[in-house]
């Protein structure tokens, strides 16, 4: 069985703000993160999840490429669509990965290009609750 940790937890409150870190959040079912300016029902970018592994091997803090949640321990690309996760009370399904897009140049030139299929990501809320730094994650 995968699994891993919650590393750190961002939210964005609006658009090219930069993101809040937060040490707990709430999750809304088939909605996002409250207070996330993606919290969009029927999303499908609900929530953003990258590894932790891929940001320190690219010398990138937390938080820096839009992340909702930085995973620590888990191989967030190996993972397909409609697989689920429990992050702490909160259910989450994978919708897609996330693919770089060209604001990625804006954090760093060639950032872009060095993230292509490691950008993390997307996924559903399936199950509402709170997430919280250190909490487990692991594939259900």
């Amino acid at each position: 069985m995968k699994t891993g940790r919650v590393a750190s937890i961002q939210i964005c409150t609006g658009h090219r703000k930069p993101m809040l870190s937060c040490e707990t959040i709430e999750a809304v079912k088939e909605t996002g993160l409250k207070g996330d300016i993606h919290a969009i029902p029927q999303s499908t970018r609900q929530i953003l999840l990258i590894e932790n592994e891929t940001l320190k091997a690219l010398k990138i803090p937390p938080g820096a490429v839009k992340e909702n949640i930085t995973t620590e321990g888990i191989p967030l690309m190996s993972l397909s669509p409609r697989q689920r996760l429990q992050v702490g009370e909160v259910i989450l399904e994978i919708s897609k990965e996330c693919k770089p897009c060209e604001r990625m140049e804006e954090i760093r030139k060639g950032l872009q290009s060095d993230l292509e299929g490691r950008r993390g990501v997307l996924a559903l809320v399936i199950e509402s609750g709170k997430i919280a730094v250190g909490d487990p994650i692991t594939v259900v």
